[in-house]
């Protein structure tokens, strides 16, 4: 008899149903267990947004270390350039580096990049000063490296003719731009031209390529 019951299962009383509720464990709902805690999500956000959140401010500061790195390195280029050009070559013939198609002739531009707009020189004296806040503020929001490079490129270029324009003469925001580089059939330029030229290029690829300064790709 005792095997038979064994094997067939002792039927349910309402002792056994009261063991059965008393006793701790699979019914229990999770976090409502013996020794545990219900988990707890923190608020604002999930564990994962705040480990990648500190992340991404030091990648913006290595950014912006680029843009003005690079800033820095277009502008001094820039200024010793000029400085080393009005010292040795001013009022002196020029010096051809390939025959005509490329000298080293010094002279003085009151207008914008390779000569154009003389009769305007106040206006792109502020203009470049406007590119230089922007630029500036810009920065706040700079995740991508490409645009760290176009953007230092401008900048060390607009800064290089602002000074320019505020030093020297004939006076202070009127003063005439140092170029030096002359092509064959080119207009006269200098470095800094150069740099904004560059940084210009840069910048027009990169819009077409969908790359934002924040780091984000989008397609048209």
């Amino acid at each position: 008899m005792a095997e038979a019951e064994r094997i067939i299962g002792t039927p349910d009383t309402p002792d056994a149903a009261r063991a059965e509720q008393d006793r701790p464990g699979d019914d229990a709902a999770p976090g409502e267990r013996s020794g545990s805690e219900p988990a707890q999500t923190p608020a604002g956000g999930s564990g994962a947004d705040e480990q990648s959140a500190p992340a991404e401010r030091p990648r913006g500061k290595r950014r912006i270390a680029v843009l003005f790195g690079v800033a820095a390195f277009a502008y001094a280029l820039d200024l010793i350039s000029k400085i080393i050009v009005v010292a040795e070559l001013e009022h002196h013939d020029a010096i051809e580096i390939f025959g005509d198609w490329l000298r080293l002739d010094a002279i003085r531009n009151p207008g914008a990049a390779f000569g154009f707009g003389q009769a305007f020189t106040i206006i792109f004296t502020v203009i470049a000063a406007a590119v230089i806040v922007v630029i500036a503020r810009l920065a706040r929001k700079l995740y991508s490296l490409p645009w760290a490079i176009a953007l230092g490129l401008l900048l060390g270029g607009a800064l290089g003719n602002l000074t320019d324009r505020i030093f020297r003469s004939p006076g202070v925001f009127e003063g005439a731009v140092v170029d030096f580089i002359a092509p064959k059939h080119f207009a006269v330029f200098n470095l800094a031209d150069s740099a904004i030229v560059c940084g210009g290029i840069l910048i027009v690829l990169l819009s077409f390529k969908g790359l934002d300064p924040d780091g984000t790709v989008h397609k048209d």
